[in-house]
């Protein structure tokens, strides 16, 4: 047996938190002992595995800011992420050390003697959008050189995806001689077993009228959510109803604010009887929608793995995503779903082979 820690900088509700939660368990069922040391974990905004004794988490730190006056987020996690580094070394016994999303601690954990696996989910470099200004390139720099650094100095580099391995190649050119290894995101699949549980906000849509579409995706700016709502109202009337649902963070500045103009976008629209926002639902909500709507509408383009269009066809519900990045590697087009160009006339031309290509996805995992 090995004590495995995984080191995550906020263990809310997102895939790479979907990702850490799902190895731990895993590793558990092959005898090992884990625990999840994050600088932050609301029981009200996380994956019931982790308040229900399935999953140890331990948060410290959350003392610490997550920005400097809404910016310097970065800096910020690297510095909790470190703090954790050394409460770890201080206080908890670790054989090998899992690093997730913030490569930052793999030099301390390194001079400190630990075995360490980084999860690269995306080079952080790229997530940070890019600007004009000297100073905001002045303090990209020396994050960015350290980002590049660090990641090179774990035991073992792994990737969420073909897509990310080749982004990883690209960015990272001083580190050629690194050949990460891809491993997937599994799936949590027991959950998927029981029926769910509607949503009450759907409980006053009228007779008959069902969830046809479906958007499950943290409310950022780069899901790009717009798209759903502007295919539908495209389609007309007759397309149904859309559930725009995922993670949300009330801490999250971006969160709030998207949230806002997606409602704006789906009353300039005409889509408001149409559309329903739900904020983070639970486990059994989420299993509910995707069970019952006829469509996964999948809108991120470039996304780095994306585990959602993975969960929609095992339920048997076909994905509508845009055709880039990692629904490359898990959506069969015409298939499993389809895979279009994010163009919302492109999108509203897709129609109704729900049911054929939803027993296709089913049987991809028997």
């Amino acid at each position: 047996m090995v004590r495995v820690v995984f080191l995550h900088p906020d263990l809310g509700i997102g895939g790479a938190e979907r990702l850490v939660v799902d190895a731990s368990l895993a590793l558990q069922t092959k005898g090992h002992e884990t625990l999840i040391l994050t600088a932050h974990h609301d029981p009200s905004h996380c994956f019931r595995e982790t308040t229900d004794g399935q999953c140890e988490v331990r948060s410290r730190g959350d003392w610490l800011p997550r920005s400097l006056w809404g910016r310097c987020q970065a800096l910020c996690a690297s510095l909790r992420m470190l703090f954790l580094t050394l409460y770890l070394f201080f206080c908890l016994p670790a054989e090998i050390v899992i690093v997730d999303q913030v490569s930052t601690p793999l030099l301390l954990l390194k001079l400190l003697g630990f075995p360490t696996i980084f999860y690269c989910h995306y080079p952080d470099l790229l997530l940070s959008p890019p600007s004009s200004s000297l100073l905001k390139r002045l303090y990209r720099l020396p994050l960015d050189w350290l980002e590049q650094f660090t990641t090179g100095l774990a035991d073992i580099v792994l990737v969420n995806s073909s897509f990310t391995k080749g982004v990883f190649r690209d960015t990272f050119s001083s580190l050629s001689h690194i050949e990460p290894a891809v491993l997937y995101p599994s799936l949590a699949t027991t959950i998927f077993q029981e029926d769910g549980v509607r949503p009450a906000e759907l409980a006053e849509l009228a007779e008959g009228q069902q969830v046809r579409f479906l958007s499950l995706n943290r409310f950022e700016r780069k899901k790009n959510i717009g798209l759903a709502l502007r295919a539908l109202a495209l389609v007309g009337p007759e397309g149904g109803h859309l559930v725009v649902a995922g993670g949300f963070d009330s801490r999250v500045e971006e969160n709030v604010e998207h949230e806002l103009e997606l409602r704006q976008l789906a009353r300039e629209l005409g889509l408001e009887a149409r559309t329903t926002f739900l904020r983070s639902p639970p486990d059994c909500e989420k299993v509910w929608l995707l069970k019952n709507c006829s469509c996964l509408l999948y809108t991120p383009a470039g996304e780095h793995f994306g585990i959602v269009p993975l969960e929609a066809m095992y339920c048997g519900t076909p994905v509508l995503a845009v055709n880039s990045g990692g629904p490359l590697e898990t959506v069969s087009h015409q298939d499993t779903g389809w895979l279009v160009e994010p163009q919302a006339g492109a999108w509203a031309q897709v129609r109704s082979e729900e049911r054929r290509v939803g027993k296709e996805c089913r049987s991809r995992w028997s």
